[in-house]
C-alpha cells in the first residue's frame, strides 16, 4: 500500500518510516516545513517530498487522478496540528495513523468523529504501551486477583535539553503542555489496567514537570512526569537519560526496554483491523485535558508522589 507522512523531519518520524517498511509497504510522499529529512533515503529514494503543505496536497490529488491514491496518511506533526492534518487525510480518502495526542480536547475528538462519518474513513492513534508485554503482565495480574484498591506509583523522567523549550514542544499552545506531550500514553495505560478514572487531583505543574494523584476503579495512583535531568534519581543520574517506573503494591514493573519496536507492532495491529480509534483514546485524552485545565491543590501525604516531596515542591494540606 501507498503511505504518505506529514512531519518527516520530526523526532518520531523515523519509527513510522521503519514500521511502514517492516510491514511491507512503501512511503511515496512526505511533507515537512524543514528539509532535514535525509533519513527518508534509508527506506526509499523514490519518495516525493514537499516543504509546502499546499504542494503536498496537490500531489496527493494528482496521484488520485492517476489511479495511485494514497492508502494511509501518517501524522507526526506538532500536536496542535494533529486534528487539522487528520481531517485533511480523511477527506483525501485515506485511512489515517496519528501520533498522540490525537486532538487537543474531547470536543475536537467529536469533530473528528463527524469527519470520519462524512469521509467514510477512520483515524487510528499510536498508543504503544498497550502493546508492551510488561503492561500486559500487570493487567493480567490485576484482573486475576480481583482487588479494587491497588497502590500504584508512576514515575517517568525523560531528560530534554534547552532545545525543548525553544521548540514547539515548549509552547503549551502547541504541545498542550508536558503532560500531554510525554504523559498521555501512560494515562491510557493506567485506564487499560485499572479501569475508569473516578477522581483526579493536580499537585504541581510547570514547564518541566507535573505531578498529581488519580483514583481509578481498581487503583490509587501517585504520578510524576518530568523532562528535567536534575529530577532523575541519584542511582541513575549521569548513567542514563530516562527513568521509567511503575510500582504496584510495592512491586516494580520495569518497562524501560522494549519500546523501539512498538510502533511496528502498532502498525501490524492497525493493518489487521485492530487499531485504536477515537473512542479507544477518548478516556486518556479527557484525563489529560482535565489535568491541563486543573488548578494545583495542596496534597495529602497519602496522595503525594515521593519524588515531588524529595524535590521540596509539594504544597501540603494544612500548611
Amino acid at each position: 500500500m501507498n503511505f504518505a507522512l506529514i512531519g518527516a523531519a520530526g523526532y518520531i518520524a523515523p519509527r513510522h518510516m521503519q514500521a511502514i517498511q517492516a510491514t511491507g509497504h512503501q512511503l511515496v510522499a512526505a511533507y515537512d516545513i524543514n528539509d532535514s529529512v535525509g533519513v527518508i533515503d534509508s527506506i526509499s529514494t523514490d519518495c516525493a517530498f514537499f516543504t509546502e503543505f499546499e504542494r503536498f496536497i496537490e500531489h496527493a490529488w494528482w496521484r488520485k487522478r492517476q489511479g495511485q491514491s494514497l492508502d494511509y496518511l501518517v501524522v507526526c506533526s506538532p500536536n496542535h496540528l494533529h486534528s487539522a492534518h487528520v481531517t485533511a487525510g480523511l477527506y483525501l480518502g485515506c485511512e489515517v495513523i496519528c501520533e498522540k495526542p490525537l486532538a487537543a480536547s474531547v470536543e475536537q475528538l467529536d469533530e473528528l468523529r463527524r469527519v470520519e462519518v462524512d469521509s467514510g474513513r477512520q483515524v487510528y492513534s499510536i498508543m504503544q504501551l498497550r502493546h508492551h508485554p510488561v503492561i500486559h503482565e500487570l493487567r493480567d495480574r490485576v484482573e486475576h486477583d480481583g482487588r479494587n484498591c491497588h497502590q500504584v506509583e508512576l514515575t517517568y523522567i525523560t531528560s530534554r535539553g534547552p532545545w525543548y523549550l525553544e521548540s514547539w514542544k515548549g509552547d503549551p499552545r502547541r504541545s498542550f503542555g508536558v503532560v500531554a506531550d510525554i504523559g498521555i500514553h501512560f494515562f491510557d495505560m493506567l485506564q487499560m489496567v485499572f479501569g475508569e478514572l473516578q477522581r483526579l487531583v493536580l499537585h504541581y505543574r510547570d514547564d518541566h514537570k507535573a505531578s498529581g494523584y488519580l483514583e481509578y476503579r481498581r487503583a490509587r495512583v501517585r504520578w510524576f512526569l518530568s523532562i528535567d535531568a536534575e529530577d532523575l534519581p541519584d542511582e541513575v543520574r549521569g548513567r542514563q537519560p530516562t527513568f521509567r517506573s511503575v510500582t504496584c503494591d510495592g512491586e516494580a514493573f520495569e518497562f524501560s526496554a522494549g519500546f523501539t519496536d512498538l510502533h511496528t507492532v502498532s502498525y501490524r495491529e492497525i493493518l489487521a483491523g485492530r487499531g485504536f480509534g477515537i473512542e479507544a483514546v477518548r478516556p486518556c485524552l479527557a484525563a489529560v485535558q482535565a489535568i491541563r485545565e486543573a488548578t494545583p491543590e495542596p496534597a495529602q501525604d497519602s496522595e503525594l508522589h515521593p519524588r515531588l516531596r524529595a524535590l521540596g515542591l509539594a504544597q501540603r494540606d494544612g500548611a
